[in-house]
């Protein structure tokens, strides 16, 4: 099992609930999706020149500080099941997927590893990490159901960088857990469930998500 950090650490995961401004886009609208997390619309110029300021995942997984054992780990077992395969290939691209993800995140380094995997296994799929600074606006325009921006936030964009997908921070069966048991459990039993199913799951949820993103894109469909 993975040791358990302080939940301070975990705290990095998320913004404030109150919006700050961004100098990255002056044009953001959001928008309610039926998840009960939100979607927007940002300009495809600033979704390109944030694409394009990205790194891989070899970039940042030699550019990590925080958490660098379990990124390498969590990557290097990374292991892309045939049906969620199946799932992601019949929404053929070209497709990007833009991750906002911080290093020293405890969601980002149990999900962006193994969305990484997934993307290097599509063709026509190109993945690039900015972090929760450079992508302050994107974060805040997606945020989760409780109202928060956090990392990972994923934004799955079309060959004219245009949004057509997004999933934040964790998948939504643990979501869905974590948000039907604030207020029941103390913080640090959240944290070690959450820890504790991320081990087992091994990014199962995560790319089962994912690829449901993209098949929703392909049939014309914005999943968020």
């Amino acid at each position: 099992m993975t040791p358990l950090l302080p939940l301070a650490l975990g705290a990095i995961c998320a913004l404030s609930p109150t919006p700050s401004v961004s100098s990255v886009t002056s044009v953001v609208t959001p928008q309610v999706t039926a998840a009960g997390a939100t979607a927007s619309t940002i300009p495809d110029t600033t979704y390109r020149r944030l694409f394009e300021t990205g790194v891989t995942m070899d970039a940042f997984l030699a550019a990590a500080k925080a958490r660098k054992a379990q990124w390498a780990t969590n990557y290097e077992r990374g292991v892309v099941a045939d049906a969620v395969l199946t799932r992601a290939r019949s929404a053929p691209g070209p497709w990007k997927l833009l991750v906002v993800a911080v290093d020293g995140c405890s969601d980002s380094v149990n999900t962006v590893p193994y969305v990484a995997r997934l993307a290097e296994q599509l063709m026509g799929v190109e993945l690039r990490i900015i972090d929760n600074k450079v992508g302050s606006a994107v974060m805040e325009a997606h945020r989760t159901p409780d109202g928060r921006g956090a990392t990972p936030t994923v934004i799955l964009l079309d060959a004219n960088f245009e949004e057509r997908g997004c999933w934040i921070e964790r998948p939504t069966e643990l979501r869905d857990w974590i948000l039907g048991n604030k207020g029941k459990l103390k913080d640090n039993e959240i944290f070690e469930h959450k820890m504790k199913w991320y081990d087992e799951d091994i990014g199962a949820k995560t790319l089962i998500d994912i690829a449901a993103m993209i098949e929703a894109a392909g049939k014309g469909e914005v999943k968020c």
